[in-house]
């Protein structure tokens, strides 16, 4: 008995050993499938080769599949799910990105921060949960919101593990920990943030590359990445391809063969970047980690009148500064602008009502949330891609800075204003050009003008008095002629190899940039600075640069007789021509003061 017993055992455990043998000579077979492939193929992202892979077509699927990876709202079946994307962590908030639809009751979302004490010892419960209001929603594109969360009341490294999510208003639940698996937020130190589609290559923008600023850099070290659109994890980007061009924080990369013979569906793959580090005897390809998909140029939407371009347009990034839009718009649409490309950086004053009310008034504005802080050039960048769709010439200028023409604005006419769409015949004037690409118009700088409080009607009116000396210039650019590294210092862009730029005579033209406002206005800009390469003013770093205000600290402290300064030559001259032609004879109100009434 005992003997047929241990017959049986053997006999089992024979088989045992005969299927594990089989399984083991199985994923070896594979594993030298996958070496071969690595080899030959773009499928594994470290691997050097010039070889470009065509997609079969589960491949294809795969790269245009989408998933859910967290349903916000699982509880309420009937209601509309958010399926959470991306978690990027600001120096001041957290940015969620997330995909909805249409109708979407995003106010309605509370933001829950979750800590996980993973030390039994701790007196703290294995799991926190800290409830805290949104900051702000926002549309981002087509198919995606963003949601601001507030910094948790905890520190973030010394309470734990933590990450955020949210959930409907009032709704009471808990986690359990492994809710905590592939919630990584992404920190804005370094990750890609930002991809448009630009023929057959893509437009990767990336925080973190530390490139040398204003300088056009080697693009041999890097690389792009495409993946899945239903993965978040590095290891899911499937392509790779070389980059053509890199400067500052935009990576220009050709597309996968087998993408470009599918462009209709080129949209919402996942792109990222990497680059060469370690040292020179054992270098080191490092993923950028990612929360950017790609897009078309104006998210697929391109107003082409039938006609052709517009002659002129106008781009500029804003924040809270909707109080200044409609008087920097009709200005500019009397000289000729017309269309209007606004970024919003992150604004809560409401902006977005502004441009609304100012399109529905025929003056063609529209609003790119762009919630990406420091990013200036790069946001110049990405809406020089979208308007070359739509125009011959831009403007790149903010909304304290104005177009004013001395000699033209003060002939004596019988009828009509003298002026009128004259900025638009100006850069008509240079289309046909063989050479010129850029036009650069120096500025004035204007001061408090001894005010203390904001002018009402308007910055135009009210600051009258300047330093006598232009500061630096702004440009109105052909975008179809830009270098294709895109590469700007926010007052002009590189050129294509055999286009320059032309300077207006300063007695022709001059933009009067009205930069030292009142304090009540101008102390917003220690908040933080839009561009990318300068300062902010609370760092101690760079006190003599043009950038700062002369004589202003780190602190937000107003100086003493700051209404006096910044004051050498009293200059009426487009306060003068405003009165005369445009002031309502019956109120005095300007045009922008009626129609914010």
């Amino acid at each position: 008995m005992d003997s047929e017993q241990r017959r049986k055992r053997k006999r089992t455990v024979g088989r045992h050993l005969h299927i594990s043998s089989r399984s083991l000579f199985i994923c070896f077979f594979f594993l030298i499938f996958l070496l071969f492939l690595s080899s030959h193929h773009h499928f594994f992202i470290f691997t050097p080769s010039t070889f470009r892979p065509s997609l079969t077509a589960s491949t294809l699927s795969l790269l245009y599949s989408s998933a859910s990876n967290s349903i916000l709202d699982p509880l309420h079946p009937t209601a509309p799910s958010y399926t959470l994307q991306h978690r990027i962590i600001f120096p001041d908030h957290h940015l969620l990105i997330l995909t909805t639809p249409q109708q979407h009751q995003l106010h309605q979302l509370d933001c829950v921060y979750y800590t996980l004490h993973p030390n039994a010892s701790s007196p703290a419960p294995p799991l926190q949960v800290q409830v805290r209001p949104l900051l702000s929603t926002d549309r981002y594109d087509e198919s995606r919101s963003i949601v601001r969360c507030p910094l948790p009341q905890t520190n973030y490294t010394a309470a734990g593990s933590q990450t955020v999510e949210l959930r409907r208003r009032g709704e009471v639940g808990r986690r359990n920990l492994g809710f905590f698996i592939n919630q990584t937020a992404q920190s804005w130190d370094r990750v890609a943030y930002e991809a448009i589609l630009d023929g057959d290559t893509v437009v990767v923008f990336v925080k973190g590359l530390n490139l040398r600023p204003h300088k056009i850099s080697d693009p041999t070290r890097i690389r792009c990445h495409f993946g899945l659109k239903s993965f978040h994890q590095n290891n899911a980007f499937l392509l790779n391809t070389r980059a053509v061009s890199v400067a500052q924080e935009v990576v220009r990369c050709m597309l996968p063969q087998s993408i470009r013979n599918n462009p209709d569906k080129v949209r919402g793959i996942r792109v990222t970047v990497s680059y060469l580090g370690g040292n020179v005897r054992h270098p080191v390809r490092v993923l950028v980690p990612s929360v950017a998909t790609v897009s078309a140029p104006g998210g697929g939407k391109v107003q082409k009148r039938k006609s052709g371009k517009y002659e002129l347009c106008a781009c500029t990034m804003v924040w809270n500064q909707a109080s200044a839009l409609r008087e920097w718009v009709m200005y500019h649409a009397w000289l000729g602008v017309e269309r209007w490309f606004i970024y919003d950086n992150n604004s809560d004053d409401g902006v977005e009502k502004v441009v609304q009310d100012l399109d529905l008034q025929g003056f063609n504005v529209s609003r790119k949330s762009w919630p990406w802080i420091k990013t200036q050039e790069a946001g110049f960048s990405h809406c020089a891609l979208r308007a070359r769709e739509e125009c011959k010439w831009v403007g790149f200028f903010d909304v304290d800075e104005f177009f004013y023409f001395p000699s033209e604005f003060h002939q004596n006419l019988r009828e009509g204003v003298p002026g009128e769409n004259y900025l638009k015949s100006v850069v008509a004037n240079f289309s046909s050009s063989k050479s010129i690409a850029e036009i650069r118009t120096a500025c004035h700088s204007f001061g408090p003008s001894g005010l203390h409080s904001p002018p009402k009607q308007g910055v135009t009116l009210g600051y009258t008095c300047r330093l006598q000396s232009p500061e630096r210039h702004k440009s109105i650019v052909r975008p179809d002629l830009l270098d294709i590294s895109l590469l700007n210092v926010v007052h002009h862009f590189q050129l294509r190899e055999g286009f320059r730029y032309y300077n207006m005579p300063e007695g022709t033209a001059i933009v009067n940039h009205y930069k030292y406002q009142v304090w009540e206005t101008f102390k917003a800009k220690f908040f933080r600075r839009v561009a990318t390469y300068v300062v902010d003013w609370q760092e101690d770093q760079n006190k003599g640069s043009k950038d700062r205000a002369p004589g202003l600290g780190t602190e937000a402290i107003e100086p003493p007789n700051w209404r006096l300064q910044f004051c050498e030559v009293w200059d009426t001259g487009l306060k003068d021509f405003l009165l005369s032609y445009f002031a309502d004879p019956a109120t005095g109100l300007m045009p922008w003061e009626r129609s914010s009434l």
